[in-house]
């Protein structure tokens, strides 16, 4: 018989064999431990604050330790997400409410899976910027002007269209142009639009550089508790995979509590997938962060879309919330 080959290691130096039955009960060892997988994602983002926990759970480890492997995917309109769930392009999406709403109302079968962020009296992360040759100071001075908004039926445009209801001005006096956030400000140059209806960090930006000025932030005036956008996906991929959503869920809230607990973390995590000057990334702040998705948060939202009869059927917030 053919002796056992020796291995040789050092400790301190020194050269000691290391028996072939030690290797061998060691590589049994490790072959019998079972395999992590990890169940692969990609989620579609809409480059707005609220969705920063995605990008902390990424970069913090949270979405591995609950064993996601996820890709984050930014998407310029919200609009294009439903189309993108249905193709199974992407298996998650931060859907605003009236594009989940309106998917809902044509048919598809989306729910919203976790929880994104719930707008407060005091959120300053959306408003109304018109530039300074418009001479708009107040909601009466909107009537007859063109106003640029991220999606014709999203939520920033609902929301205006709220607000104006609220100040007594029709909506309809209005001509409202689709205008990408990126495209804002030379918009807002060019005079294409008198106003733009923006978000954070986008309109920040527009103000920072002197481009417009801020008419009003808008949400003292809305209602209390409506949700900015929930994490959805198909019914059908939400049904089969339901230890990734749970999963999913949990290292969203662990990036929602890491965002509360170290704002320098959150901006600095958030900052490597949106793109901003250091100035700017330096003033982001996350407000209303909630990863619980609930039927009242949903429900306001019926409730306005219907006073501004953009829904043709009954929608109920319920069969949307995935338990």
């Amino acid at each position: 018989m053919r002796p056992v080959a020796l291995l040789t290691g050092k400790t301190r130096g020194i050269s000691r064999p290391v028996s072939g039955a030690l290797v061998l009960a060691a590589t049994l060892a490790a072959l019998s431990q079972p395999a992590f997988a990890q169940t692969k994602m990609i989620v579609g983002l809409t480059q707005f604050n609220e969705v920063a926990p995605v990008m902390i759970a990424k970069e913090e480890g949270f979405f591995a330790k609950h064993g996601l492997d996820v890709t984050i995917q930014l998407i310029p309109l919200n609009s294009l997400m439903p189309a993108a769930l249905q193709s199974e392009s992407i298996q998650i999406a931060s859907l605003t409410p009236p594009v989940l709403l309106q998917a809902a109302d044509g048919g598809l079968d989306l729910v919203a899976i976790a929880g994104g962020a719930v707008g407060g009296k005091t959120d300053t992360n959306f408003g109304v910027v018109a530039r300074p040759e418009a001479g708009i100071k107040d909601a009466a001075d909107f009537a007859g002007k063109k106003v640029g908004v991220p999606g014709i039926g999203a939520t920033l445009q609902v929301l205006f269209r709220k607000w104006l209801t609220v100040k007594g001005v029709d909506y309809n006096k209005v001509t409202f142009i689709e205008t990408p956030f990126p495209q804002m400000p030379d918009m807002l140059k060019g005079g294409s639009v008198d106003a733009v209806v923006s978000a954070n960090p986008f309109m920040g930006r527009i103000i920072d550089a002197k481009i417009g000025n801020l008419v009003t932030n808008m949400a003292p005036d809305m209602p209390v508790g409506m949700a900015s956008f929930f994490y959805s996906s198909t019914r059908d991929w939400a049904t089969k995979h339901a230890d990734a959503v749970k999963a999913f869920r949990e290292a969203i809230a662990e990036g929602v509590a890491f965002a509360g607990s170290n704002l320098d973390g959150a901006r600095a995590d958030f900052g490597k997938h949106v793109k901003l000057p250091p100035p700017v990334l330096a003033t982001i702040v996350f407000t209303g962060l909630n990863a619980e998705p609930t039927v009242p948060s949903l429900a306001v939202w019926i409730d306005t879309m219907n006073e501004q009869k953009m829904l043709k059927t009954k929608v109920v917030a319920q069969n949307l919330i995935l338990p």
